[in-house]
């Protein structure tokens, strides 16, 4: 991944001249440099790294009187599905740039790189190689604003044909080592020491304590993971020239708790001694898509953490948020005792949301047979880039297969949502530019019913098309009224969604003396009402009501279709009748 090609080489040029040129542009090598002729192969020793020599380098420098060309270097076999865009405005939404890459093919995975780079980058995987080819031809050069896109292949291991097991010794009789865990890239077993779910502490701190973080040596931090066991990732590389740096705590909860605490000393220890600062804050790192559950309804849950805590807590503006940042910061300012007391409660509220978000995926994933949810960036900030275990900021979730049509096309569904009056212009953009962004990605029709009146405060949006579609489309409209502050940061999008059911089925959705209606809503934690008294439309069919936050919609609306399909399959029996069996005497 890290292996660069340099081409358009002079023939005099040497490798210490490749070497000298790296060295005045500060460029660390992983190896040596293998020339050859008109090109050469270098490796650096990450991605971060390989990024800034392509970028700094490629179509910038003249040697020996040749502008060199400096790129990934993959093999034409395994330039396959994923490519890498760089140059990318830092203040780009997400959903602009998932809408630009769906017009090109199905994108399976989006994963934000970690770079030094004032521009974003991101590695992008299609569904095909020839998608990632028509991507490469039309995004090259592509402009935005001032910014114009680079691309390249990035080496695709899933293209790499399985190498043949080696032959044993002795009749398929292993090896001795071949049991045995193997080593990761870090040096440390493959088996992992904290669970699947990781949810790491992410601190922020002023770059001014990051060496007294770090201490003589490394001795410090080194002593802060020892006693708390935990792993201390300090991203000094991220955001060059800022004056904060995040931190990232791998451990248990108590163990990210005790680490942060000393952190904390150890930064007011060096205040006080350097006296540059009177009280240092905790300034905590959050995921937007959780910062709502955080907060609480009417802000709840931030006062009691407040008054129990002693603290005042503040979260940055959404404002601030961009495809570069997905979180938001939250400071608590109080004594060190007060802000250790607060961590333990503000992560508490943050690891139940992602517990409860991944309990919805995977849920989501088993209603909707095949569902890539990688593929689908719900929310413009990404329910798709949560925190994951060991990768980067902003990197995805586990890579789930991808969505595979069913046998026969998928059944077109309509939904009819509900959405502010006044929300209608965001959702449609300039000159309908969003909602056909939004439309194309998500493969649905979207059509906004006019307004029923001059003092509606909501209107219909009619979205048509599969399971898939509906979950895209409607996770995007929900984190769009979040992201354009049509709510408030204290409150969680809730929105109201009518599904037509047949009137056969109303009676079984909501279940003898509303058993069912009211398992559907314990289950979901939506409201689901079927109106009474409702006069059938032409098609014999009536409205069911479903009110809530985005995962809790959707789940009620698989949940109410299960149990349609369920009618409609006994009325096909009882039509075609089951035929009586014959008992002979």
């Amino acid at each position: 991944m890290n292996k660069l090609y340099i081409g358009n080489l002079s023939p005099s040029v040497t490798a210490e001249d490749l070497k000298t040129l790296f060295g005045e542009r500060k460029l660390p090598l992983a190896g040596q440099v293998l020339l050859k002729s008109g090109y050469a192969f270098v490796d650096f020793p990450d991605q971060n790294w390989a990024i800034k020599a392509i970028e700094s380098l490629s179509g910038k420098v003249e040697l020996h009187g040749k502008v060199i060309e400096v790129d990934y270097s993959v093999p034409k076999k395994l330039r396959s599905r994923k490519i890498q865009i760089r140059n990318i405005p830092p203040h780009l939404q997400w959903e602009v740039l998932d809408g630009l890459l769906a017009e090109y093919g199905t994108v399976e995975n989006v994963e934000q790189v970690n770079t030094d780079t004032e521009t974003a980058v991101v590695n992008v995987t299609y569904a095909t190689k020839e998608q990632a080819k028509v991507a490469i031809e039309k995004l090259t050069g592509h402009q935005f604003e001032e910014y114009s896109f680079r691309v390249s292949y990035i080496l695709d291991v899933d293209a790499v044909p399985p190498s043949p097991a080696p032959r044993s010794r002795r009749g398929g009789r292993q090896s001795r080592d071949q049991g045995a865990p193997q080593p990761s890239f870090s040096g440390s077993t493959g088996a992992s020491r904290y669970k699947q779910h990781d949810f790491p502490l992410r601190m922020l701190v002023p770059t001014q304590f990051v060496g007294a973080i770090i201490g003589k040596e490394g001795l410090t931090i080194k002593n802060v993971t020892k006693q708390t066991q935990s792993k201390v990732d300090i991203h000094r590389k991220e955001n060059a020239g800022a004056a904060e740096k995040p931190i990232s705590i791998h451990s248990t909860a108590e163990g990210c708790s005790s680490a942060c605490c000393m952190i904390l000393e150890i930064m007011q220890k060096e205040a006080d001694e350097t006296k540059a600062a009177d009280e240092i804050p905790l300034k905590i790192l959050a995921h937007n898509s959780l910062v709502g559950r955080l907060i609480g309804k009417e802000g709840r849950n931030l006062k009691k953490i407040e008054q129990d805590t002693g603290t005042k807590i503040t979260i940055s503006s959404l404002q601030d948020l961009t495809i570069y940042n997905p979180e938001r910061t939250i400071t608590v300012k109080g004594s060190i005792e007060a802000c250790c007391k607060a961590e333990v409660e503000i992560m508490k509220k943050l690891r139940e949301g992602y517990e409860n978000d991944i309990a919805a995926i995977n849920q989501q994933t088993n209603l909707i047979p095949g569902l890539n949810m990688n593929a689908l960036g719900i929310f413009s900030t990404g329910l798709s880039v949560l925190p994951s275990a060991s990768g980067p900021r902003g990197a995805g979730m586990a890579t789930t297969t991808g969505y595979s049509p069913f046998l026969q096309a998928p059944e077109q569904e309509v939904v009819y949502l509900f959405i502010p009056t006044q929300a209608v212009g965001a959702l449609i953009g300039k000159k309908g530019q969003h909602i056909k962004q939004l439309a194309r990605f998500a493969g649905a029709s979207i059509k906004i019913a006019p307004a029923e009146g001059p003092e509606a405060s909501e209107r219909m949006v009619i979205i048509t098309g599969p399971p898939e579609a509906q979950f895209k489309a409607q996770g995007r409209i929900f984190g769009k009224l979040k992201e354009e502050n049509f709510f408030s940061p204290k409150e969680e999008v809730k929105l109201e969604a009518h599904i037509k059911v047949p009137s056969s089925a109303a009676g079984r959705v909501i279940g003898k003396g509303g058993k069912t209606v009211n398992e559907l809503q314990n289950l979901t934690s939506a409201e689901v009402i079927v109106p009474r008294d409702q006069t059938p439309d032409e098609n014999d069919e009536v409205f069911v009501k479903i009110i809530g936050h985005f995962f809790a919609s959707q789940t009620a609306q698989r949940k109410i279709r299960e149990i349609v399909q369920q009618v409609k399959q006994q009325e096909q029996k009882h039509q075609q009748g089951t035929p009586t069996p014959h008992h002979s005497k």
